[in-house]
C-alpha cells in the first residue's frame, strides 16, 4: 500500500477530484493549508505590495493499494498542473498496515 500526498492549488482542486472519482480513488481526506514557497517577490495592487510567500493550498492525503498508486499520481499531475511556479508537490511513501475500525479487517481490504 501506498500513502499519497499532494499539496496543489487551491482552483485545480475540483479537477482532480474528479480525475480522482474517475479512477475509483473514493476516499481521501484534505485540508486547506498555508504554506511558503519560492516565490520572493511581492505582488502590488492598488499601490501596495501583498508578500506572495505565504501560499494558500489544499493538502490531499490518500492510501490506495501499490496497483492503483502509480495512476493516482498520474491523475493529480495531469489535472493539477498549470506549468507555472507553485503547481505544487506530491510525495509517495509507503504504508505498513491498515486497519478499518468497524470491521477490525486489515492491508488492502481495509481500503477497498
Amino acid at each position: 500500500m501506498k500513502k499519497i500526498e499532494a499539496i496543489i492549488r487551491k482552483s485545480k482542486f475540483s479537477a482532480v477530484k474528479e480525475a480522482l472519482h474517475e479512477i475509483e480513488v473514493n476516499f481521501f481526506s484534505y485540508w486547506d493549508v498555508t504554506g511558503v514557497g519560492n516565490e520572493k517577490k511581492g505582488k502590488v495592487y492598488r499601490g501596495i505590495t501583498y508578500s506572495t510567500s505565504d501560499i494558500q493550498r489544499r493538502y490531499l492525503s490518500i492510501v490506495v493499494s501499490d496497483e492503483f498508486a502509480e495512476r493516482t499520481v498520474e491523475a493529480i499531475i495531469a489535472n493539477a498542473k498549470t506549468g507555472a511556479v507553485g503547481d505544487g508537490k506530491v510525495f509517495v511513501s509507503d504504508v505498513n498496515e491498515t486497519y478499518r475500525i468497524r470491521t477490525e479487517e486489515r492491508g488492502s481490504q481495509a481500503i477497498n
